[in-house]
């Protein structure tokens, strides 16, 4: 173990950025339904009405892509961990479990490009259909996270997964309450393009 605290530092950004990310994508989800509708939201306190879910889902991607981005950068700081700025950007190089950093580089962009195209410049120079397809990455980026959270080693060593330590387990409950959320947006789908 290093005497260094960057490496337990970014195992904690990259948790907090699963919960984010989650956080995110069902927030997003909830966008594309008649949720101001449903009598849960109809019973909820005014305050909390005002809130716009859209601003929410806006400034959570952002939250999520400084947490992402700053996930790996820890990792610079930290000796053992042997890591340099190639072996984040091009994972092939990577000291440690490169297919496993694989998973959270491919997020990283992927997360980017997202972001990226959300931006009013970009978004308007490309049809809804485009822009919405692009959107779509973001589910990618979510399984590639918390996948890459689950089987990456904390002390980055080659050891089996522990699928009952704590912090494997937040990224489990993340994983399952987006499969859950997807079923259920999915269903909506099929439901509102019978009624038309």
């Amino acid at each position: 173990m290093t005497n260094f605290p960057f490496l337990q530092l970014s195992n904690y950004i990259g948790l907090i950025a699963t919960v984010v990310l989650t956080f995110n994508i069902l927030l997003g989800m909830m966008l594309g339904t008649a949720y101001k509708k449903h009598n849960y939201w109809k019973r909820l306190p005014g305050r909390i009405k005002q809130f716009s879910i859209l601003d929410l889902h806006n400034w959570t991607a952002y939250a999520a892509l400084l947490l992402v981005l700053l996930h790996p950068i820890l990792l610079l700081f930290d000796p053992a961990t042997k890591f340099k700025l190639i072996d984040i950007i091009f994972p092939i190089n990577a000291p440690h479990q490169k297919l496993f950093v694989a998973f959270g580089t491919l997020a990283m962009f992927a997360i980017i490009i997202v972001i990226i195209t959300t931006q009013k410049v970009v978004k308007k120079k490309m049809s809804f259909r485009i822009w919405k397809n692009i959107h779509l990455i973001s589910y990618g980026t979510a399984v590639l996270f918390i996948v890459h959270g689950i089987v990456l080693d904390p002390k980055l060593k080659d050891r089996p997964v522990d699928f009952l330590d704590i912090e494997k387990l937040v990224s489990e409950v993340c994983a399952i309450l987006l499969i859950i959320a997807t079923i259920l947006r999915y269903k909506y789908h099929l439901q509102t393009r019978k009624v038309k």
